[in-house]
């Protein structure tokens, strides 16, 4: 009897371990990636790179002729690419095919992004042992182009790379946000535009901008429509503004501290000058670069990457010659509170490697990855636009010096607002700043930027700004952003739905392990039992 006992309780185990094993299919998506000791060049590899155009179509040429150019290197690599408008929509793209298996083997996104795809199991390769390896890492002695070494990347866009204590990126291009100027009419309203701009004179001049003739024309365009001053990205305004307060926005652990008392001051300040119709935002309005271009706007602040749209001699223009406004334009730095500890935002995509089944397939793609950030493509991609290459060793070449001394040359490769914008990231590298990157951080920014456009549309209806209002936004962006089911660590969905492992719900395959241990501590306990009470009766 004993020993069928015996036998029971090994049937048992093993069909628990089976149901377990079961429940973990597909554990090969947990293990980490090992880098091939040498490339098999006998093989051909196929993979897709994932990234982001507007109607820019120079870029575009430059990711085909990189293609190109690659595949001449690696003729067994044949690399596919997949254009998107918006770096929105590569993220909601990535979540849905981290589902299926099917995410693409490179892409361009964002830290907080990658963030949020680091919950699925493994689905992104580390690449600090990528970076170090002799053979194929960053400057490797079989890597069949001049690729930079780790120490030619420049160090505060790397540090940007990094979630907890891996790189889970490389930078591919950087800028930071500038304020594009109307000098003239700063001028015609009788002040001198300093070297250094501050809130206080921007907000102080937008105010003097509203004054209006008896036929309801402002007196400094003679025009029916005045936007002094234009933000377009609120997420960000609202983070320097912290940042420059020395006020909470959160901890590197996803610590909320966005609602406090200095954002309710900078929420009181917005709503005053809409108010007087001083400032508004890239939602309510448009792009400030229009308004700027059409003479209805001095403070214009947009990406340094935005700079080929600003001016009335700007190689891209969304407005007919009839409506543009001539005037003088000059790049400023972001307005500080105080330009003795000034902070201004780091950004720009980087470049993310997926893992595969296949070690030999990710090593393919790390040697693509790595050519994005050669020197001939970090060149011609920021030629494009007020980009800096990611790269001192570009930065330093002699063709990227040429291109820079040439300021002004002309109005399309070397127009002056673009290079002043790439310049203006260039001088100010060491005041820069990036946002702590954890699941959940995206949904956060979203909320900074709420905040802001929330107050804006609350006075546009004529609503009594109060604390009461304020408190009101705060409860409705906590909600619109989830941050109210989060606590200390965020633990929102993003926008397809994809779990926060930190505080949501566990995956199907530690559920089904948990079960299965139990399931069999259930069983042991079980027979441990039965024996005790058979021999307590055999002994009676």
């Amino acid at each position: 009897m004993r020993k069928h006992g015996k036998k029971l309780l090994a049937a048992a185990m093993l069909l628990v371990m089976c149901v377990c094993l079961s429940g973990c299919h597909g554990a090969q998506d947990t293990r980490e990636f090992l880098i091939p000791q040498q490339f098999d060049e006998s093989r051909e590899y196929n993979i897709t790179f994932w990234a982001k155009n507007d109607t820019n179509k120079n870029q575009t040429a430059i990711y085909v002729q990189a293609i190109e150019d690659f595949e001449k290197l690696y003729p067994n690599i044949k690399v596919s690419i997949r254009l998107y408008p918006d770096y929105d929509r590569i993220y909601q793209d990535v979540i849905t095919n981290i589902s299926t298996g099917t995410t693409p083997n490179v892409c361009i996104t964002y830290p907080d992004h990658i963030a949020t795809y680091l919950t699925g199991n493994n689905v992104m390769a580390p690449l600090d042992d990528l970076f170090a390896d002799e053979k194929y890492g960053l400057g490797g002695s079989l890597v069949k182009f001049d690729s930079p070494r780790q120490d030619q990347i420049v160090p505060q866009f790397l540090q940007e790379c990094m979630i907890g204590e891996k790189h889970y990126a490389i930078p591919f291009m950087r800028s930071t946000e500038a304020c594009y100027v109307n000098k003239t009419f700063v001028e015609k309203l009788g002040f001198e535009l300093p070297e250094q701009l501050t809130w206080d004179f921007v907000w102080q001049v937008s105010d003097a901008a509203m004054a209006k003739d008896a036929d309801g024309n402002y007196l400094l365009n003679g025009q029916k429509v005045m936007i002094p001053f234009i933000y377009k990205s609120t997420d960000n305004m609202m983070i320097q503004m912290l940042q420059q307060k020395n006020a909470g926005y959160c901890t590197a652990d996803g610590e909320i501290q966005l609602f406090n008392d200095t954002t309710r001051e900078i929420l009181l300040t917005v709503a005053e000058h809409v108010k007087k119709g001083a400032f508004s935002t890239f939602k309510y309005s448009s792009y400030p670069g229009n308004f700027l271009n059409a003479g209805q706007c001095i403070f214009g602040i947009d990406s340094t990457a935005g700079a080929t749209w600003m001016g009335t001699a700007a190689p891209h223009l969304d407005l007919p010659p009839d409506q543009l406004v001539d005037f003088e334009l000059v790049v400023r730095a972001l307005p500080q509170f105080d330009w003795s500890d000034p902070h201004m935002i780091s950004q720009g995509p980087s470049v993310c490697l997926f893992n595969k089944d296949d070690p030999q397939e990710v090593l393919a793609s790390w040697l693509f990855m790595q050519y994005l950030i050669s020197d001939t493509v970090q060149i011609a991609y920021s030629e494009t636009e007020g980009y800096v290459p990611v790269t001192l060793k570009a930065q330093q070449t002699p063709e990227y010096q040429d291109y820079i001394a040439r300021r002004g040359e002309d109005n399309d490769e070397h127009y002056y607002v673009k290079i002043d914008a790439a310049q203006l990231l260039m001088d100010h590298l060491d005041e820069t700043f990036v946002t702590p990157v954890f699941n959940g951080s995206a949904s956060l920014r979203d909320a900074a930027g709420r905040l802001i456009e929330e107050m804006n549309l609350a006075v546009r209806r004529k609503k009594t700004v109060d604390d009461a209002l304020i408190q009101g936004i705060y409860d409705q962006v906590k909600s619109l952003c989830r941050l109210d089911q989060i606590g200390v660590q965020l633990g929102d969905r993003d926008a397809e739905g994809a779990e926060d492992l930190a505080s949501g719900p566990l995956p199907g395959t530690a559920v089904t392990l948990l079960v299965c241990l139990g399931a069999a501590w259930v069983l042991i306990i079980a027979y441990a039992l039965g024996r005790f009470i058979k021999e307590k009766k055999a002994k009676s």
